[in-house]
């Protein structure tokens, strides 16, 4: 889970397509949009589906640099949307000793 939240924070994307999908989180829906991107159905596990994401969004995100004419700049921010919203919903990991 921790590996996981690393990677996704990890990742540099253009300052544009961040803000891009900072701005679609409110009208996220998990169900509608994870069916519709990466086809995972309602009450998949979150660290099952940012795996899936992660991956897909790779390939976007390779797509995007090689000027690729597949290259949809809406579905990369839908994932992204997604990737956000998905790793709101991993466990928070637990503050060391001595903070709370």
């Amino acid at each position: 889970m921790n590996d996981m939240l690393s990677l996704i924070q990890s990742l540099t994307r253009p300052r544009l397509l961040i803000r891009a999908a900072r701005h679609g989180l409110e009208d996220y829906s998990r169900d509608r949009t994870l069916a519709r991107l990466i086809g995972v159905m309602p009450g998949a596990r979150v660290e099952e589906t940012l795996a899936k994401l992660v991956e897909v969004e790779a390939r976007m995100e390779q797509a995007r640099k090689e000027d690729d004419g597949s290259y949809s700049v809406v579905r990369h921010i839908d994932l992204l949307v997604a990737l956000i919203a998905e790793s709101r919903l991993l466990p928070k990991p637990p503050a060391p000793d001595g903070f709370s």
